[in-house]
């Protein structure tokens, strides 16, 4: 779920030191993303859901925009992203599920973030309004929901030990947000894209133990656990959590960390 910055309700859950830990795995899919993309010389660019916003400045010096707006909703991120002091590119707190500005911009990225939300022929259709007349949409997301780190996650989310600590529903995972990648491919179409690119990609990830997976996951999924329950109810989910992961996928070291995502290239005709 995104959440609007500056609201006294919002915990801002998300660590930048931790979510970089594996700054490399996560690079790749962007790299990837990035080469579908054609440059924009003196374009308009927006990264939604930029995080701590160095791969925002990577998209602007690819397309050789003028200007290139980064956009997130957590305050941590974006404290980091201010301090890159990068000519053109500029940061502010937003929700990607509703931004909504129509026939503003060249291209609309969204790398690793589009699932946080619901809907997405909706908001997807939205980003599309926001484009120019031959403007690109470029779009990644995490399509490893039935991986074992995200149901076990999931299943012990919604189990009696933590009901009490939730006080409720527990959030769900975001990555149950993805569709299948022809459902996108059908998507673009239907919104009138006159190109497209769209595929899934398995990324081969060696990491040192099956424990670093927890760490992983803490660094993405489960910030939404974190948002909502206690801090020492948090740590005993993790640790509870950890136990779970290795009792399922042993303690191998190395792992293999099979990660599959969903690419996203279109193109709007050029008027």
């Amino acid at each position: 779920m995104v959440e609007t910055v500056g609201s006294p309700s919002v915990v801002d859950a998300w660590e930048p030191e931790r979510y970089e830990w594996f700054r490399t795995e996560r690079t790749a899919p962007f790299e990837d993303l990035l080469s579908l993309l054609r440059p924009v010389p003196g374009g308009r660019v927006v990264d939604l859901g930029c995080g701590t916003g160095e791969l925002t400045v990577r998209l602007h010096r690819h397309l050789d925009a003028a200007a290139t707006l980064g956009i997130d909703s957590s305050p941590a991120m974006l404290e980091r992203a201010e301090g890159l002091g990068e000519p053109g590119v500029v940061f502010r707190p937003g929700d990607l599920a509703s931004f909504d500005e129509p026939g503003r911009w060249d291209v609309v990225a969204a790398n690793a973030s589009l699932h946080w939300v619901p809907d997405h022929a909706a908001v997807l259709a939205r980003w599309r309004a926001s484009l120019r007349p031959g403007g690109q949409l470029a779009v990644q997301v995490p399509a490893n929901a039935d991986h074992p780190a995200h149901l076990l996650a999931a299943g012990l989310a919604g189990s009696a030990e933590f009901a009490d600590a939730f006080g409720g529903p527990p959030p769900p995972d975001p990555a149950s947000n993805v569709q299948a990648p022809e459902a996108y491919a059908t998507l673009l179409d239907r919104l009138g894209f006159a190109g497209q690119h769209v595929r899934l990609q398995v990324y081969a990830h060696h990491l040192a133990s099956t424990e670093e997976v927890v760490e992983w996951v803490r660094g993405t999924s489960l910030t939404r656990v974190r948002r909502v329950l206690a801090p020492a109810d948090f740590d005993r989910f993790v640790a509870r959590y950890r136990q779970r992961l290795l009792e399922v996928l042993g303690d191998q070291r190395p792992y293999f960390y099979a990660f599959k995502r969903i690419l996203i290239w279109a193109r709007l005709p050029a008027g």
